[in-house]
């Protein structure tokens, strides 16, 4: 062999070790970064009445006024193919809507109920409007012109976190209209005030609300409702929330939930669970360590607050007709977490009364 053949026989083996050499870089390094990088979730962008997101059953508006303003509450009213007879109400979350009780209103419609899950005013795909008092009695009032408007006269309410103090509140405003309660990891077990938690304005709620994002409501959820956890099927729900926050109706997107937050804030349910003449069943995730206003508290009282280990019995001890089935690997919300077992211990409460 000559030396220019030689040369050129070198030539293309280096070459073609190169080329290899490259495409498994490619392959191992590349490719998973590039895979990686695919997988993140792009934060989406809704409107204030979450325009741009489809929920799982059909939408309906009921309209009515309140406090001289014409509201539209939106809802999902889902019937079985076979009815029992009993309707649930589903009354979601501060940071949740309607749309997030999806499995666990999927199971009850299975299991021959009727479902009806609304949008609170200030929330979701209902009005937000510039100005309004917001309490749980009006939310309660807003909650029974719907109702009576369905023709629903007796019906089990039931509540998630914000949701359950609504649900309780309704409960005493309207006990004989309340078939069960069922509440899944209430706040308002415990008054933050009276626990040293400084008042926030609703110019701080505001500013602090205006800061909303996927990525900062995807952390605070992966340690609070999910104890460390997170799976694909957490991340819907951080989507349709924060999604309202990026869109053009950010700001009364944020100031209705700086009013909101305020309500929970000042309207602790804590003094008047032994009121209730309604049974009430109790479903707590023992790891949750929601608090509202938590991250305004001294940082020597926040391990005091949202311990649901605790508040779950302590709620149970006060209501009459209470019953306690608590989840000890659980968090905030337990229905998605891990709803197998929180659709198993939920049919058993019924099915308890039935």
């Amino acid at each position: 062999m000559g030396k220019s053949n030689f040369k050129s026989f070198i030539t293309i083996v280096f070459m073609k070790l190169f080329l290899l050499v490259s495409t498994l870089f490619l392959a191992n390094i590349v490719t998973p970064f590039i895979a990686c990088a695919q997988s993140l979730p792009v934060d989406a962008v809704y409107g204030p009445e979450l325009e741009g997101y489809s929920y799982p059953y059909p939408i309906e508006y009921f309209e009515f006024k309140s406090q001289g303003v014409d509201m539209r509450m939106a809802y999902m009213d889902i019937r079985p193919k076979s009815e029992n007879g009993t309707t649930i109400v589903l009354l979601h979350g501060k940071n949740f809507c309607a749309a997030t009780w999806v499995g666990t209103a999927q199971f009850l419609v299975e299991h021959g109920y009727r479902v009806i899950a609304p949008d609170q005013i200030g929330f979701c795909k209902s009005t937000k409007p510039e100005k309004y008092q917001y309490t749980f009695q009006q939310l309660g009032v807003n909650t029974k012109a719907l109702l009576d408007h369905l023709g629903v006269s007796h019906a089990v309410m039931m509540g998630h976190s914000t949701g359950g103090m609504l649900a309780i509140r309704y409960a005493l405003m309207y006990p004989e209209k309340v078939k069960q309660l069922v509440l899944v990891n209430p706040v308002g077990l415990e008054d933050w005030k009276a626990k040293g938690i400084p008042y926030p304005t609703v110019d701080q709620w505001y500013q602090r609300e205006l800061g909303t994002n996927a990525g900062r409501v995807r952390n605070y959820e992966r340690s609070t409702y999910y104890v460390g956890q997170w799976r694909e099927e957490f991340e819907a729900p951080v989507q349709m929330y924060a999604g309202m926050y990026q869109g053009p109706g950010r700001e009364i997107v944020a100031w209705n939930s700086a009013l909101i937050y305020d309500m929970i804030f000042t309207q602790p349910i804590f003094y008047e669970l032994e009121q209730l003449k309604v049974p009430t069943l109790l479903l707590i995730g023992t790891k949750d360590t929601t608090a509202i206003a938590k991250d305004f508290a001294p940082t020597e009282i926040r391990p005091l607050l949202g311990n649901y280990s605790q508040l779950g019995k302590a709620a149970a001890k006060k209501i009459p007709q209470a019953t306690l089935i608590e989840f000890d690997n659980l968090g905030h919300a337990p229905q998605i977490q891990d709803p197998i077992i929180f659709n198993t211990a939920l049919l058993q409460g019924f099915e308890g009364r039935n």
